[in-house]
C-alpha cells in the first residue's frame, strides 16, 4: 500500500488543528487566523490532489481503485471497535472538490469579512467546518462518518448564527440544528440496526464490511415485522439522515433560513460541504440501498478488492462504491424500494423548490431554494441512474453554485448590504466582473446547452429518469423543474443586472441615507479573482462527463474512459439534447419576456408574474405556507406537549412529590412523638423506678451489725409464723 492511504487522515486533521489553534488566539490576531485557516486548506488541497492522482493512476493501470486503512479505536472485553478511512474514486473526487472550493471561499472571505469584529472567530469556525466535512468524505466507518457528520451540524449552527446579535440569525441557527437532528436521529437508529445486523460499521474490510456481499445478503434475508427486508429498513433510516442534511422534503425548511449567516457561509454550506453530505452519504451506502434480493443483487454490491494495512485481498470482481451506467441498471433488474423512495423524494423536491424560487425577492434566498431544487436533481440521479450520475451533478453544482453565492455576496457588498433584487438593477455597468461571472453561473445552473457544465450533468440525470422502469412521471416533472430553473435565474439576472439602478429609490431602506453611499461599486480583487476561477471551472468541468468522453462516470466506476463520438449522435441522446434545449431556452425566453423587456423602474413596482396571477404568486411567495403549516402542527403540538409536560411537572409530579414529602414529614413527627412519649417516657419512668428502688434498698445497707441481727431476728419470727399458719395438726 502506498504511503498516501495511511496518511489520508492529515487532510481533515490539518484544518481541524488550525481551528483549535485559532480558537486560542486573541481576537486581534486577524492575519494569523486567516493565514492558518487558508494555509491548512492549501496543504489539504495538495494532499487531496496527490490522493486523487494516486487513484487516477490505479484506475488507468486497471488495478483495484479502492484502498482502506483500518485500525482499532478501542476494545471492551472481547469486542473490538475499529475505525478507518477509505480512498476510492468517490472520496478522491470529493476531497479535491471540497478542498478547492473551500479554499476559494476562504480567500473570498478575506474581503467579505474584512471589517467584521469577529473575523478571527469566523475563520476558526470555517476551518473546523471544512475539517469535519473532509472527515465525512474519507470515513470507512459509518461511526466515524456519523461523528464527523455531527461536527458538520455543530459548525453549521455556529456559522449560520455567526451574527447572533440578529434575532433572525439566532432563530435560523436553532431551526437548522433542530430540523437536521430529526433526520440524524433516524440515521443513528439505522446505524445501530446495521451494527446489530452485521456486527460491524466498517464499510469495507476484506469482505467482512457492512457494504460487502456477505453482510448485505444477510440483511436481505432478514425480514422485519412489517414484511420489508432489514436492508430496506436500514437504508430508509439512513436516507432520512440525508434528507435532513440535504434539505429534501419535508425537512427542507431550515435551508433557506440559513441565508441569515454571512455569504461565505452560504457558499460553503450550499455548494461544497453540508448539503452535499447527504447526497454523498447516499452514494457511499448505495450498495446497501440498491440491493433487492440475493439472486437479483446488482453488480454494484459485489465487494471489491480491498487493501488493508498494506495487503490487498480480492473479495469480488466489481467495484462496489459506484453503480454501473444507468443503461445497465435498467436492463430488466428490479429497482429496490429504497431507490424508489430516493428518486421520488428527489423529483418532488426539485419541482417544489424551483416553483418557490420563482416568487422570492431576496437574492440569496432565491439561490437557497435553487440549491434545494438541485439537491433534488442529485437524489433523482442517484435513485434512477446510480452513483456516477448523481455525483457528476454534485461536483458541477458545487462549482457553479459556489460561484453564484459568492457572486451574490459581491453584489450585496457592492450594494451596501442590500439583498432585495427589486432594489437593485443596472449593476452590469457598475460591477462588470461580477456580472460576467454571475452570468456564467446562471447559464451553468440553467443548463444552457453544450458549453456549460450544468447542461451535461443535468441531462445525464434526465436521461436516467427517462429510462427509469418504474414510472415516466419523474422525467416530466424533472423537465418542469429545469424549465422553472431557467425562468427564475433569468428573472434574477434581469432584476439585478439590467434595467435602471433602483438603489437611489431605496436609500432610506438600509443604513445608508445618502445617495452617494447608495452607488454600487465593484468588489475588491480578493473577491473577484475566486469568482473568475470558479467561472472557468463552471464551463470546463462539463467536458469531463459528456457522452463523447464520459471520463467522470468511468472514473467513479473504476475503469478507463474511452472517447466515442458516436454516442453523441444516437437518437436518444440527440432527442434528449434537443428537448432539454427547448426547455432551457423556453424558460429563459419566458423570464426575459416578463422581466427583461420592460424592467421595473421603481423598487415598489409589482412583480409582472404577480400581476398575471396574484393568488398563485402569493402561494409561491409564502412558500406554500409550509412554515405556517409546521407552526400550526408540529411546532404547536411541540409547544402543547411542552406546556403539558410543564403542567404535569408543576401539578401532578410536583404534587405527588409534595404529597410524598408530607407523608414522610408526618411519619417523622409520629416517630418523634413515639420516641418522646413512648420510648423515652417508658425508659425514663423505668429508670426513675430503679433509682427509687435502689434508694430504698440502699437504706438497708447501713453497715451496723446490730441492725443486721435485728433484721435477721425479724425474718426468723416471720418465718416461724408462716410455718405455723401453714401447719395443720
Amino acid at each position: 500500500m502506498s504511503w498516501v492511504v495511511p496518511s489520508l487522515w492529515l487532510i481533515p486533521v490539518l484544518p481541524a488543528v488550525a481551528a483549535g489553534v485559532i480558537a486560542l488566539a486573541p481576537r486581534r490576531c486577524r492575519r494569523f487566523a486567516s493565514g492558518a485557516a487558508i494555509g491548512s486548506m492549501g496543504v489539504s488541497l495538495v494532499l487531496s490532489l496527490v490522493a486523487f492522482m494516486h487513484t487516477v493512476g490505479l484506475v488507468s493501470r486497471g488495478a483495484e481503485s479502492r484502498q482502506v486503512f483500518n485500525f482499532t479505536w478501542f476494545q471492551f472485553g472481547d469486542k473490538v471497535l475499529p475505525l478507518g478511512w477509505v480512498l476510492d474514486p468517490l472520496s478522491a473526487v470529493m476531497l479535491v472538490m471540497v478542498c478547492f472550493v473551500g479554499l476559494l471561499i476562504f480567500i473570498y472571505s478575506l474581503g467579505y469579512m474584512a471589517h467584521d469584529d469577529n473575523f478571527t472567530r469566523f475563520f476558526c469556525f470555517l476551518a473546523l467546518f471544512a475539517g469535519a466535512m473532509l472527515g465525512v468524505v474519507i470515513a470507512n466507518s459509518l461511526l466515524l462518518l456519523f461523528i464527523c457528520w455531527e461536527l458538520v451540524g455543530l459548525t453549521s449552527y455556529l456559522l449560520i448564527g455567526f451574527w447572533f446579535h440578529r434575532p433572525t440569525a439566532a432563530a435560523a441557527a436553532r431551526k437548522a440544528f433542530i430540523t437536521t437532528r430529526v433526520g440524524d436521529m433516524a440515521f443513528l437508529i439505522g446505524m445501530v440496526w446495521l451494527y446489530a445486523g452485521t456486527g460491524t460499521l466498517l464499510f469495507y474490510d476484506a469482505g467482512k464490511g457492512c457494504l460487502e456481499t456477505t453482510a448485505i445478503h444477510s440483511l436481505v434475508m432478514r425480514a422485519t415485522g412489517v414484511g420489508m427486508a432489514a436492508s430496506t429498513g436500514i437504508s430508509l433510516l439512513i436516507f432520512l439522515g440525508a434528507v435532513g442534511k440535504s434539505g429534501q422534503l419535508p425537512l427542507h425548511v431550515w435551508l433557506p433560513d440559513a441565508m441569515e449567516g454571512p455569504t461565505p457561509v452560504s457558499a460553503l454550506i450550499h455548494a461544497a460541504t453540508m448539503v452535499a453530505a447527504g447526497v454523498f452519504l447516499v452514494a457511499r451506502v448505495y450498495p446497501l440501498m440498491a440491493v433487492t434480493a440475493p439472486e437479483a443483487a446488482p453488480p454494484a454490491i459485489q465487494a471489491p478488492a480491498v487493501a488493508v494495512a498494506g495487503q490487498t485481498e480480492r473479495a469480488g470482481e466489481s467495484h462496489g462504491a459506484t453503480s454501473q451506467s444507468h443503461e445497465g441498471q435498467h436492463g430488466g433488474a428490479p429497482v429496490s424500494t429504497a431507490l424508489k423512495v430516493v428518486t421520488w423524494t428527489g423529483v418532488l423536491t426539485a419541482l417544489f423548490a424551483a416553483s418557490i424560487a420563482v416568487a422570492q425577492t431576496d437574492i440569496k434566498r432565491i439561490l437557497a431554494y435553487s440549491t434545494v431544487s438541485q439537491l433534488g436533481f442529485m437524489m433523482m440521479g442517484l435513485g434512477a441512474g446510480g452513483v456516477a450520475v448523481g455525483m457528476f451533478h454534485l461536483i458541477t453544482h458545487a462549482f457553479f453554485k459556489a460561484l453564484l453565492f459568492m457572486g451574490a455576496g459581491s453584489v450585496i457588498h457592492g450594494c451596501h448590504e442590500e439583498q432585495d433584487i427589486r432594489r437593485m438593477g443596472g449593476l452590469k455597468a457598475f460591477m462588470p466582473v461580477t456580472y460576467m461571472t454571475y452570468a456564467v453561473g446562471m447559464m451553468a445552473l440553467s443548463g444552457v446547452p453544450l458549453l456549460f457544465s450544468g447542461f451535461w450533468s443535468k441531462d445525464e440525470i434526465l436521461h436516467a429518469v427517462q429510462a427509469w422502469p418504474v414510472s415516466s412521471l419523474p422525467f416530466v416533472l424533472g423537465l418542469a423543474a429545469a424549465l422553472l430553473t431557467a425562468f427564475y435565474m433569468t428573472r434574477q439576472m434581469a432584476y439585478v443586472f439590467f434595467g435602471p439602478c433602483r438603489l437611489k429609490h431605496s436609500a432610506s431602506h438600509g443604513t445608508h441615507s445618502k445617495r452617494a453611499e447608495s452607488t454600487p461599486h465593484e468588489s475588491p480583487r480578493v473577491m473577484t479573482v475566486p469568482l473568475i476561477i470558479l467561472a472557468v471551472f463552471a464551463v470546463l468541468l462539463g467536458f469531463f462527463g459528456t457522452p463523447v468522453w464520459p471520463w467522470f462516470q468511468s472514473f467513479l466506476e473504476g475503469r478507463a474512459a474511452r472517447i466515442d463520438a458516436g454516442r453523441l449522435f444516437t437518437v436518444g441522446t440527440l432527442g434528449l439534447i434537443g428537448l432539454s434545449t427547448l426547455v432551457v431556452f423556453g424558460g429563459i425566453y419566458a423570464g426575459w419576456r416578463l422581466y427583461g423587456r420592460r424592467p421595473p423602474r421603481k423598487a415598489e413596482a409589482a412583480d409582472p408574474l404577480e400581476a398575471i396571477y396574484p393568488e398563485g404568486y402569493a402561494v409561491l411567495r409564502n412558500k406554500y405556507y409550509i412554515d405556517e403549516l409546521y407552526d400550526l402542527s408540529v411546532v404547536r403540538v411541540t409547544h402543547w406537549c411542552g406546556r403539558m409536560s410543564d403542567w404535569l411537572d408543576q401539578t401532578l409530579w410536583a404534587g405527588a412529590v409534595r404529597l410524598v414529602s408530607f407523608g414522610f414529614v408526618a411519619l417523622s413527627w409520629l416517630s418523634r412523638l413515639f420516641d418522646e412519649y413512648v420510648v423515652n417516657a417508658g425508659f425514663d419512668q423505668g429508670c426513675r423506678k430503679l433509682i427509687t428502688g435502689g434508694s430504698g434498698f440502699s437504706r438497708l445497707q447501713t453497715g451496723r451489725v446490730r441492725h443486721y441481727l435485728g433484721m435477721l431476728a425479724l425474718g426468723f419470727v416471720v418465718l416461724v409464723l408462716v410455718m405455723l399458719w401453714r401447719w395443720r395438726p
